[in-house]
């Protein structure tokens, strides 16, 4: 082995790092610290590894520097003077080798010192990395906290809008009329007591004044009450209401109306219904048997009685019905185009009795027939056992015909009806039914 070599400290070193020669420093130059290694961890772990294993190879260089000095000295053959400095190198030598043991030792410590703290630097760093997302997570978790803790906010309550209100059909401005803020209303002419009365002084044009025949503009009579009351309860006041001719049999035909309803003793039938509306009824009545007193149906007391007479109608009336299916007559009856043309044919004795209703029997019987010459025989049953009544007539789908009815039913639940037809039509009480 030669001199030069350095000894192995306790085992083969690391095959990666070559360890350094300690070489006779200079005595008059000053040792230069080593450089510092790479901060990478894994390069400061083999620096401290290297600066050992150099700091065990530079004592024993020390050492054999030291002891190559003394041989030198001892084996030359050189000339004193050569040989007097052989002791002074040998001494500078030693004192060199402890200086240099020195100084590894203080490089192997800062080595070591600089490695460490790289490590802690490098450890530090990784373990702020790593906390960053922890941090973030709590950061946001804390926040979620926070949210969480605070008190949420009422709902902002909006004023609710308040609901359109409905409009009403039968509100005056919205009902389809024949004029526009007009209740047209239609009967026949002439108009008779007790439904229409009498106006004093006259009849207006065109209502016939014939001395006992009555006024619709009057407000006065049943019907006539009955049309202005109706009328109110529509939300009409009496000036706008105006009256119409319209013959018996054309009320309720069908086609188009010229009134709005007509009010004219209609009784309800289903075949009437089917050409026209008609309403509620306003007044529940019977048919009567008018006769002259002088004539022997006048004393008949029941309806069989009366099969042996000859009777007659106005066409296209219940009366005409009655007669048909309730007397049920031996002769057929007879036919004419109005009440006033059956009275005639009465007073002239073509035939025996007459039927109407009650309420025009009383008026026949007082007013149109005179010297109290005839009389009401008395008062027939519906056939079937269900009340005859009279109703408005309207148009086929009128959409005012629900209005009318739902007016009826008010007059008729306040007893309007019932006030009005005691004032009008106090007598029929006190006629018998024949059975």
């Amino acid at each position: 082995m030669s001199e030069r070599d350095p000894v192995e400290p306790g085992g083969t070193p690391e095959p990666t790092a070559t360890p350094p020669q300690a070489a006779a420093p200079d005595a008059t130059t000053p040792e230069t610290a080593p450089t510092p290694p790479a901060t990478d961890a894994t390069t400061a772990d083999t620096a401290a590894t290297a600066g050992a294993a150099g700091a065990a190879g530079g004592a024993a260089a020390a050492g054999a520097g030291g002891g190559a000095g003394a041989g030198s000295a001892g084996s030359s053959g050189a000339p004193p003077t050569t040989i007097s400095a052989g002791p002074a190198v040998a001494g500078a030598g030693g004192g060199d080798n402890n200086r240099t043991l020195l100084l590894a030792g203080a490089a192997v410590i800062i080595v070591a010192i600089i490695a460490a703290l790289l490590l802690f630097n490098q450890g530090g760093g990784d373990t702020g990395a790593s906390a960053g997302p922890s941090a973030s997570a709590s950061a946001e978790a804390s926040a979620s906290e926070e949210a969480s803790e605070e008190p949420s906010e009422e709902p902002s309550e909006e004023p609710t809008e308040e609901p359109t209100a409905t409009p009403d059909a039968c509100a005056p401005e919205n009902l389809a009329l024949v004029t526009s803020g007009q209740l047209t209303v239609g009967t026949d002419n002439p108009a008779y007591p007790p439904y229409f009365a009498i106006r004093e002084g006259g009849n207006n044009p065109p209502w016939e004044d014939l001395g006992f025949t009555g006024d619709p503009t009057t407000g006065e009579g049943f019907e006539s009450a009955v049309a202005y009351a109706i009328a109110q309860e529509l939300g009409f006041s009496a000036d706008q209401v105006s009256w119409v001719v319209v013959p018996f049999a054309n009320s309720y035909a069908p086609g188009p109306k010229s009134f709005d309803f007509d009010i004219n003793q209609v009784s309800y039938t289903p075949e009437r219904a089917q050409a026209a509306d008609l309403s509620e009824g306003y007044y529940e009545l019977n048919q009567a048997v008018v006769a002259l007193k002088d004539n022997p149906a006048a004393s008949a007391t029941s309806i069989a009685e009366l099969k042996a007479y000859r009777f007659g109608a106005q066409v296209g009336t219940t009366s005409y019905n009655t007669i048909v299916n309730v007397i049920a007559p031996s002769t057929d009856p007879s036919v004419y185009d109005t009440n006033d043309a059956a009275i005639e044919a009465l007073k002239a004795k073509q035939i025996d009795a007459i039927v109407v209703d009650l309420p025009t029997s009383d008026f026949i019987v007082n007013v149109q027939i005179e010297d109290e010459a005839a009389t009401i025989v008395g008062q027939l049953e519906s056939a079937g056992g269900e009340p005859e009544y009279f109703s408005l007539v309207l148009a086929k789908d009128s959409p005012l015909t629900s209005c009318v009815n739902e007016a009826i039913v008010a007059l008729r639940d306040a007893g309007t009806l019932d006030e009005l037809a005691s004032t009008w039509l106090p007598f029929q009480d006190g006629v018998p039914v024949l059975k």
